[in-house]
């Protein structure tokens, strides 16, 4: 058997791959797609270098990819290695004066040089910034009520706690996300932002990019988990949710936990401008291309209603 017709088999399914991915080329050719990463993705030295191909890949075939990425874990480990005690409350990090400056420096500094680093290594060209750079996101402050307990009379009551310099967007101003694109340059977004007297806040990175892509009007909004996607009652990935659907199973117990804000972040995103949000494994090399390009997808897919 000649080489020619050893190799033909193989050549014919990745000719199979690319005409399958032609229309969803096609579709979102010019849009913007704004993708949350973190998590083992992040982590990961191979997942990183697949991440950042993906990301490049995209650019290439003449998508605008807009990165968020996150850093807690990053952050929790230079904080320990300074000696600095964290809180946490609903799953945000209680953050005073001297732990918002630790966070800055990871996450503006650190990290976000790494992604870009890892963009241009794989080819592309990448611009870093925070959301403080040309007021890209103004922030106001959050707090949280949580239930606590009382010994005294064994119920629950209501405590409004002071997160500290843990912010959400307020406004966003696309203004240095458009020319970076059009430019061709891939945004690397820190989710850090300032506050109307300047001071400087956290974020949270799946808050942020939603917000982006909602102000962008983005065509997808994509959140990168540890997780392959939202599971159902019985343990298989549910391909799509809307926002009648994430309230039944909410009800039902079946979406709980740690899933919950992503969905609410999901709903958020796609009521302000984004055509849809994906829940995705980014523990699977090149999840992306794979939801993105073939018609069975990956993750989850959200939108706001119904054939919305």
């Amino acid at each position: 058997m000649s080489e020619t017709e050893t190799d033909a088999p193989d050549a014919g399914a990745k000719a199979s791959v690319l005409i399958e991915a032609l229309p969803f080329l096609r579709r979102y050719a010019g849009r913007t797609f704004v993708v949350k990463y973190g998590g083992h993705a992040m982590g990961d030295t191979a997942a990183a270098a697949s991440f950042a191909q993906d990301v490049v890949l995209l650019k290439a075939v003449g998508i605008n990819p807009v990165v968020v990425h996150g850093g807690g874990p990053q952050i929790g480990a230079m904080l320990g290695r300074l000696g600095v005690e964290s809180r946490f409350v609903d799953g945000l990090r209680v953050t005073d004066e001297a732990t918002v400056e630790v966070a800055e420096m990871v996450l503006s500094g650190a990290i976000n040089k790494q992604i870009v680093a890892a963009i241009q290594a794989a080819g592309g060209r990448a611009l870093g910034v925070s959301g403080k750079d040309a007021g890209l996101v103004t922030a106001r402050k959050v707090s949280r009520e949580t239930r606590a307990a009382d010994y005294e009379s064994d119920s629950a009551i209501e405590a409004l706690v002071d997160l500290g310099f843990v912010g959400e967007p307020a406004a966003i101003d696309t203004t240095v996300i458009e020319m970076a694109t059009a430019s061709g340059l891939i945004p690397v977004i820190a989710p850090i932002g300032s506050g109307e007297a300047g001071e400087t806040f956290n974020i949270n990175a799946d808050t942020m990019a939603g917000a982006i892509a909602g102000a962008l009007g983005a065509a997808r909004l994509l959140l990168l988990t540890d997780v392959a996607g939202v599971l159902g009652g019985d343990g298989q990935l549910v391909p799509e949710l809307d926002a009648d659907s994430i309230a039944k199973l909410r009800a039902a117990g079946v979406i709980k936990g740690g899933m919950i804000p992503k969905l609410e972040t999901c709903l958020a995103a796609t009521r302000e401008g984004c055509e849809a949000a994906v829940i995705l494994d980014g523990r699977v090399p090149h999840a992306m291309l794979l939801e993105f390009f073939t018609a069975s997808g990956a993750g989850t897919l959200v939108r706001a209603a119904e054939n919305g």
